[in-house]
């Protein structure tokens, strides 16, 4: 039965890419508002991607578990249709339903070159953060979508880097980066239309700065010492943690007035400032109105106006 801080209880969902960064968060955060939430990716116990990184997708399930939901950790390479298939037919005969799905596959890190011209840019990688970046979420989808729409109200999330108004007239990185996004958005733009008149929502959901593990680590800092890393990079106040945007797609879920987002994109700022959460500091950063107004302005901002 859901409650005011339980609203999820019953609700199942699946965080594709849920191993670290915004998908552990989001993950997390599903399971602090009650729901079942099955993790999913390619670094487990004993199983390393080539990102070659520590987290594997038992912790993250395990820190499911510990908010209050429960976590499932399932490995599987969201590129191979056939796993993800099994994945799907795993879902049905475990839990018949299917209430969230979110695609945070990304698999992108080394694959990309700041500002390299395509024509420069190593062709093979470029392709394989495609084949990351954007196939992946399409396998997802197809073999997942049916499960989702057995009943009305599902929730499809798409994590992406930028919202569409602030990329419609930026480059971003390079080509094939640039590219990865915009398809991403154009994905939840397209779903919409699919999923609307099917009694489902599709939403492009883009975080700040991020402080991902990867980010942390690089900083030299840890979640509760972040700010130690200002001294080094003052733009780094207006970051944000992983719990924002995962406090952004629990309330998304929540909402029973969610279609009024159908094909959008948004950020965790706006959705902040739309339901009224914030950030683990009490905060409500807005990394893209910063970014905006470091653009405009001939000094930096001081971030702290933007939280």
């Amino acid at each position: 039965m859901t409650t005011p801080t339980r609203p999820l209880d019953g609700k199942v969902a699946l965080v594709a890419g849920g191993t670290r960064g915004a998908g552990r968060g989001i993950a997390v955060q599903l399971g602090a508002a009650g729901a079942t939430v099955y993790v999913t990716g390619r670094s487990a116990q004993g199983h390393r991607s080539e990102y070659d990184r520590p987290e594997t997708l038992e912790e993250s399930a395990e820190l499911v578990t510990a908010a209050g939901g429960h976590g499932v950790a399932v490995r599987a390479d969201h590129s191979d249709p056939a796993q993800v298939a099994a994945l799907a037919a795993r879902l049905e005969r475990e839990q018949g339903r299917l209430d969230v799905l979110v695609n945070d596959i990304w698999g992108g890190e080394g694959n990309f070159a700041w500002d390299a011209p395509l024509w420069e840019d190593d062709l093979d990688r470029g392709l394989a953060l495609l084949r990351r970046a954007v196939d992946t979420h399409a396998i997802t989808s197809h073999h997942l979508l049916p499960l989702l729409l057995r009943r009305p109200g599902g929730l499809v999330v798409e994590m992406t880097d930028g919202t569409a108004e602030y990329n419609a007239t930026r480059y971003r990185v390079s080509f094939f980066y640039d590219l990865a996004k915009a398809s991403v958005l154009r994905m939840a733009f397209a779903l919409g239309h699919e999923l609307g008149p099917r009694g489902a929502t599709a939403v492009a959901l883009t975080p700040g700065w991020m402080r991902s593990e990867i980010m942390l680590e690089h900083f030299g800092v840890t979640e509760p010492t972040w700010r130690e890393a200002l001294a080094r990079e003052p733009q780094f106040g207006i970051s944000e943690s992983t719990a924002y945007v995962g406090r952004a797609v629990a309330h998304l879920a929540a909402d029973p007035d969610r279609a009024r987002w159908n094909g959008r994109s948004t950020s965790s700022a706006e959705l902040a400032r739309t339901y009224g959460f914030t950030d683990l500091d009490g905060s409500r950063p807005d990394c893209w109105a910063y970014l905006t107004a470091a653009e405009q302005s001939p000094t930096a901002p001081d971030p702290a106006a933007y939280r």
